[in-house]
């Protein structure tokens, strides 16, 4: 089998943030768990730890993770909005993904 490279990575990953409601759901969920809980009850960006919501997404996408954590629904729009704006969070994706996994895959 060949060595999948970054960019394989990077476009599976961020293809599936766009077009998948689960891939953007779970990953708005695992993002959130690696924010500080400063941040999740100022639902801002805080501190600059490679971590966590971007200071622009902090205010929006940390009240979808909250949503979702309490009601486990998103509205169309709301989807609509995750989704686009989930992608940019590949690296993020990435990082706390199961490597062997996500290679799988991205292979089949």
């Amino acid at each position: 089998m060949s060595k999948i490279t970054k960019t394989q990575v990077k476009e599976f990953v961020r293809g599936k943030l766009s077009t998948d409601q689960t891939w953007a759901k779970q990953a708005l969920l695992r993002i959130y768990e690696f924010q500080t809980a400063d941040e999740q009850r100022m639902q801002n960006t805080v501190y600059n730890n490679g971590v966590g919501f971007t200071g622009t997404d902090g205010k929006i996408l940390t009240s979808f993770a909250k949503q979702l954590l309490k009601s486990g629904y998103l509205s169309e729009k709301q989807m609509i909005l995750l989704m686009k704006k989930m992608s940019r969070y590949w690296i993020q994706v990435v990082k706390i993904s199961d490597k062997e996994k996500l290679n799988a895959l991205i292979r089949s």
